[in-house]
């Protein structure tokens, strides 16, 4: 596979960092939107897959029946594992090295069990999928809310004339109460300076977005490097 599909790098082995005044339009800012987005539906998989799993096994342990279950388990977690580390490299530009295999000291079906049982890196996968889905749950929320929202307020002079035409408003609403003297009080933005302001305050959250984002997601690049990666 050509590295033309992949973000430029650092010599640490970290994506080129677009410029402050760039970062809302550059490519790799939107690949970090992307990784944060997507990781709530694929935390939730893993989640969801992991868990019924690691409790089935648990409680048939006192059998011999929860033993192939939790070797099963850790053989789903390295694989969800890879998966994983494959989202950090496409979206977020960063190789992680694989751990080790798993080394099968004896034959025969017990022997692979027990050597999946022992293995270091397989239950770290399975500490990452339960920790990581409340991170993945603030992640996509606040990376969703910022990217919204910025946009929606720094568009707003292009779309504030629909209130005034289709609406009895006289300019968005901010605010319509009635006090305890029965006064109605409303609060619409209708001046350019209001509008421009609006607009102003959109570009400011564009701005900061990217590097919330950044922010965000380089928790999952460090439980990723922790959790997922071979030890250095």
């Amino acid at each position: 596979m050509s590295t033309a599909e992949y973000p430029a790098t650092t010599p640490g082995g970290h994506p080129d960092r677009p410029g402050f005044w760039r970062a809302p339009f550059a490519r790799q800012s939107f690949r970090e939107l992307g990784y944060a987005i997507t990781g709530l539906p694929v935390a939730v998989f893993g989640f969801c897959l992991v868990t019924p799993m690691f409790f089935a096994g648990v409680g048939l342990a006192i059998t011999v029946l929860g033993l192939p279950v939790l070797g099963l388990l850790l053989v789903v977690a390295r694989g969800l594992g890879a998966a994983e580390r494959g989202r950090v490299r496409t979206m977020l530009g960063e190789e992680l090295p694989a751990p080790p295999a798993v080394v099968v000291t004896r034959e025969g079906f017990w022997g692979r069990i027990t050597a999946r049982l022992a293995d270091p890196p397989g239950w770290k996968a399975v500490l990452h999928q339960f920790a990581m889905l409340p991170w993945a749950i603030l992640s996509f929320t606040l990376s969703i809310t910022f990217f919204c929202l910025g946009w929606a307020l720094a568009l707003f002079p292009v779309y504030q004339w629909v209130f005034r035409r289709y609406t009895s408003w006289d300019g968005y609403r901010v605010a319509d109460w009635r006090d305890s003297n029965g006064v109605q009080h409303v609060y619409e933005l209708t001046s350019p300076w209001q509008i421009a302001g609006v607009c102003v305050l959109g570009l400011v959250i564009l701005l900061l977005t990217p590097q919330l984002v950044r922010g965000l997601n380089a928790v999952n690049r460090f439980a990723a490097r922790a959790l997922l990666s071979a030890d250095d």
